[in-house]
């Protein structure tokens, strides 16, 4: 037999999307008869969530009720029960709606949950209790991937064209196949300890990459960001370091009982009266050093802060001219008096050495006369 592979075919044009999927019809139901056994699934939900789902039941028959499917809720049981009917005609329209009780059951709101019917939305329940087992390390990596003011959770939802609730132990995803996928793949690493920026880094030049026609058939692993896994060292809490103990072959000395205590002090010897007479004292004593530390702490509201030293600068500047004046005339007296002082000294010092001069000649004229 010839093969037809490499033949042209002529229905085959470049404007067909053959990803796209068509809406299912009546007419497509070749048949045209109901489905031999009815199907049904049934879905608990939380207590809290009552209020809510009966308020907006009746648009949530409504709209199953296009598609032919039946549904029911139940608040003494708390389940939510979808199943077919005899006029349903779409085989896969039922897991459509098992899919959107189980969106409300985990609080995703109704307008956002009722895109499920749509063929071209997916949805996933992505579990994330089992990754860690401390709670506060679970509540703080759940809160990283919500981020600071949900923007991280905002900037996963851009990228990957999906819905995404963090409720609880689970999240809940809607959107395409594809983003449903990095979705998955985001969250469960998140969990495992990975930052979801990186991620966020990887699909941001994913993004850009994709409008450039030329890089359709190359790899993309050398643009994308290879991070290393770094295993950053902890500061250790400086504390005291814990002194060896010198072995004995020696017991530890056994603690005293408290009957041995209360021997000690006396107590023990006490009768009862004594004894809530003691009781009653120490209580008192307590409570007047309490009474004590709250009078402190209320006279410190009426104690008068320091009140900060107010400066007029017209007075100030007068006072210091005044005081600059007194100031340079004390100093000119000062000087007057040691020029003056000064003066009398070396006058003084004159009249000793004539003086001095005047007595040599006398005695030296009195040795001459002596001598002759």
């Amino acid at each position: 037999m010839v093969s037809t592979h490499n033949r042209d075919k002529p229905w085959d044009t470049p404007d067909i999307d053959k990803w796209k999927i068509d809406e299912f019809k009546p007419e497509d139901n070749a048949s045209g008869q109901s489905f031999t056994e009815e199907s049904s699934f049934m879905t608990l939900f939380p207590k809290y969530r009552e209020n809510y789902l009966r308020s907006i039941w009746s648009d949530v028959t409504n709209a199953l009720e296009q598609h032919n499917i039946a549904c029911q809720l139940d608040l003494v049981e708390g389940a939510m029960t979808v199943k077919t009917t005899k006029k349903t005609f779409d085989p896969a329209i039922i897991l459509k709606a098992r899919d959107l009780i189980k969106l409300l059951a985990r609080s995703v709101p109704y307008p956002q949950a009722i895109r499920i019917l749509q063929d071209d939305v997916a949805c996933d329940v992505i579990k994330i209790g089992n990754f860690v087992s401390n709670k506060d390390r679970f509540t703080k990596r759940r809160q990283r991937l919500v981020g600071p003011n949900g923007n991280t959770l905002k900037a996963l939802e851009l990228l990957t064209k999906c819905y995404i609730l963090v409720q609880g132990n689970t999240v809940s995803a809607m959107g395409p196949f594809k983003g449903l996928k990095e979705v998955r793949r985001v969250v469960e690493d998140c969990m495992k300890n990975v930052h979801p920026i990186y991620h966020i880094k990887e699909l941001m030049i994913k993004q850009e990459l994709a409008k450039n026609p030329e890089l359709a058939n190359e790899d993309w692993s050398r643009f994308l960001p290879m991070f290393k896994k770094k295993n950053v060292a902890r500061k250790k809490v400086t504390g005291e370091q814990k002194k060896k103990k010198v072995y004995t072959p020696f017991p530890p000395t056994q603690a005293p009982r408290k009957v041995d205590l209360q021997i000690e002090s006396g107590e023990y010897f006490m009768g009862k009266r004594e004894k809530h007479l003691k009781e009653l004292q120490e209580k008192r004593h307590k409570q007047e050093e309490i009474t004590e530390k709250r009078k402190e702490e209320r006279n410190k509201a009426f104690e008068a802060p320091e009140e900060a030293s107010y400066e007029n600068k017209l007075i100030d500047g007068e006072k210091k001219e005044k005081k600059e004046k007194k100031e340079k005339k004390e100093k000119k007296e000062k000087k007057d008096k040691k020029e003056k002082k000064d003066k009398k000294e070396k006058k003084d010092k004159k009249e000793r050495s004539k003086k001095r001069s005047y007595n040599d000649l006398v005695d030296s004229e009195r040795k001459k006369k002596k001598s002759d």
